[in-house]
C-alpha cells in the first residue's frame, strides 16, 4: 500500500467537505471493507486495507472511508448525524468555549476604526479587514464568533459630531453576514452583541433606551444569530434593560458587565449584579473589558458567589483586557493615563495568557475569551492551554542551542519578562475624575465637542494632574 496515495486521497476529501483537521482520527485495519450502509465486509486479500477518516464541522459529522486493495484506492464518504449545538447545550455538556478579542483596538491599530468613537463602521466600509480579523481568530481558536456591532446603536453613531456615513441598520447587517460567513468556515457560533448607550447615560428613559437596543435585536433575529451577548455595561441597570429586551427574542442570552472587585460605578457588588442580571433572564453572565485578567477572574468568583448564594443557576464567562491593570480604580484602564495611545507596555505576553486561561478554568468559568488589546496570538494561547496542550514544542527545532533549551512548560511559567524601559514606571496614577451617569460631561449631543468644552477638560487635566 501507497501511504501518500492515501493521504493525498483523504486530504482531497476533506477539502471537497471544507472540512477542518479537527478531531482527525486515522485508523488503519486490515483485512475488512467498508459497505455503503456502513457495516464492515470482509476481504480476505491480505493488501486489502480500510482508513477511516472522521471530521466535524459546525453541525455536520462527515465518516469518510478508504479501502486500500491492491495499491488502488477507492474513498467513500457518509455525512451522518447532527451535531448542531447551541451555545447553552456546549456549556451545558462542560465544553470550554473560547471567545474572539478586541476588534476595535486590534481594527483601530490597522488603520479601520477612528478612536474617540471607536464605532464600528469598518463592518460595512471594509468588511475584508473585519473578515479577515474574524477568520484569524477562528485559526487560533475562537468556537464563537462575536458580530462587530459594538457601539452599533443609532445614539452612538452620530454622537459628538461624528460623521454617519451608514446607518445602524447596515452596520449590523454587515457585521452579522461576515461573522456568520466565518462561522460556517470551522466549528464556531454567531453571537449578535449590544452594548451600553449614550442614551442612558443622558438619563434618557427605559424606554428610549430600550428602543435602542430593539433596533439592533430586529436586525439579529432576521439574520439568525445562535445567541445574543450584553456586553459592556457600567451600571447592571441598563444592562437588566438589555437583557429583557434580548430575551424576547427566545434566544440564549449572556451578559457581562465592565466592572471590578468594587462593583457597577453605582456601587451594586459584583454578586448582587449577576443575581439581577440571572433574575432579568440571562443564562451565561460574567465580565469583559476595562480590566486585566487577574481582576476580571476575581470578579467573576464573586459573581459566581453570589448567583449560587441566591439559590440560582448560571453559567459564567470572562473577556478581559489584554493589559495588565493592578493600578486601576473603579472606571478601569479608561482612567490610566496611557489609554489609549500607550498602553502597549502593559501587554500580556502568551504564557500570561496560559495562566490567566486555567486560573479562569479552576474558577469555573468555562466561557473564557478577551476584548481590548486580545489580538488571535492571545486566543491561541487560551486555546493551546485548554484544548491542545501545546506549550511551544516547536523550539525543539530551532537553530540555536539555547532556544531549543527554552522549548519546554517551566521555563515560560517562571520567565518574568523585560520591557527594556528603564526608565519607565511600574504602575501609573489613574486620573480618577468620577464622572458617570447624568454628568454633564456625558450629555449625549449630535454637535462635535466645542473648543469652550475642550479647553474646560484640559484646565481640568491640569488641575487634577497638579494636585497629584
Amino acid at each position: 500500500m501507497q501511504h501518500g496515495s492515501l493521504h493525498k486521497a483523504l486530504s482531497r476529501l476533506r477539502g471537497k467537505l471544507k472540512l477542518r483537521p479537527v478531531g482527525l482520527s486515522l485508523l488503519l485495519n486490515h483485512g475488512t471493507s467498508w459497505s455503503k450502509e456502513g457495516k464492515c465486509a470482509h476481504r480476505s486479500d491480505e493488501e486489502s486495507r480500510l482508513v477511516s477518516l472522521v471530521a466535524h464541522s459546525g453541525s455536520v459529522c462527515a465518516f469518510a472511508c478508504c479501502c486500500v486493495h491492491l495499491g488502488v484506492v477507492s474513498c467513500s464518504v457518509h455525512i451522518s448525524i447532527s451535531l448542531a449545538q447551541g451555545i447553552l447545550e456546549r456549556l451545558d455538556a462542560g465544553e470550554i468555549v473560547i471567545g474572539d478579542g478586541g476588534f476595535v483596538f486590534a481594527l483601530e491599530k490597522r488603520g479601520y476604526v477612528k478612536a474617540g468613537p471607536w464605532t464600528p463602521e469598518a463592518a460595512a466600509e471594509h468588511p475584508e479587514a473585519v473578515r479577515q480579523l474574524h477568520r484569524e481568530f477562528l485559526r487560533a481558536g475562537s468556537t464563537v464568533m462575536q458580530t462587530f456591532t459594538f457601539y452599533a446603536s443609532d445614539d452612538k453613531l452620530e454622537n459628538r459630531g461624528h460623521t454617519q456615513r451608514f446607518t445602524g441598520r447596515q452596520i449590523n447587517e454587515a457585521a452579522c453576514d461576515l461573522a456568520r460567513e466565518v462561522a460556517n468556515e470551522g466549528d464556531a457560533l454567531v453571537a449578535g452583541g449590544v452594548s451600553q448607550t449614550p442614551a442612558y447615560l443622558s438619563c434618557k428613559s427605559e424606554d428610549e433606551v430600550k428602543a435602542t437596543f430593539k433596533k439592533q435585536i430586529d436586525v439579529f433575529v432576521q439574520k439568525k444569530v445562535d445567541f445574543l451577548i450584553a456586553e459592556y455595561f457600567e451600571h447592571v441597570e441598563e444592562a437588566e434593560w438589555a437583557v429583557q429586551v434580548l430575551k424576547t427574542t427566545g434566544m440564549p442570552v449572556a451578559a457581562t458587565l465592565c466592572i471590578g472587585p468594587e462593583g457597577d460605578l453605582n456601587g451594586v457588588s459584583p454578586g448582587d449584579c449577576a443575581v439581577k442580571l440571572v433574575k432579568a433572564g440571562a443564562q451565561i453572565v460574567g465580565v469583559n473589558c476595562h480590566f486585566d485578567p487577574v481582576t476580571c477572574v476575581k470578579t467573576v468568583k464573586l459573581m459566581k458567589e453570589g448567583v449560587e448564594k441566591a439559590g440560582l443557576k448560571a453559567h459564567f464567562m470572562s473577556q478581559p483586557l489584554a493589559y495588565h491593570t493592578p493600578d486601576c480604580n473603579c472606571q478601569g484602564f479608561i482612567d490610566l493615563p496611557e489609554f489609549p495611545f500607550s498602553l502597549e507596555p502593559r501587554i500580556l505576553t502568551r504564557w500570561d495568557m496560559q495562566k490567566y486561561a486555567r486560573e479562569a478554568y479552576n474558577a469555573g468559568i468555562r466561557y473564557i475569551g478577551g476584548c481590548c488589546g486580545f489580538e488571535p496570538y492571545h486566543i491561541r494561547a487560551l486555546a493551546e492551554e485548554l484544548k491542545h496542550g501545546s506549550w511551544g514544542s516547536g523550539l525543539e527545532m530551532h537553530t540555536k542551542p539555547w532556544v531549543r533549551a527554552r522549548a519546554r512548560r517551566d521555563y515560560w511559567e517562571n520567565l518574568k519578562p523585560a520591557s527594556g524601559r528603564p526608565f519607565c514606571p511600574s504602575m501609573a496614577t489613574p486620573d480618577g475624575w468620577g464622572v458617570t451617569k447624568g454628568h454633564a460631561d456625558l450629555m449625549q449631543q449630535k454637535e462635535a465637542t466645542s473648543e469652550e468644552q475642550l479647553k474646560a477638560l484640559f484646565d481640568k487635566a491640569k488641575s487634577s494632574a497638579m494636585s497629584c
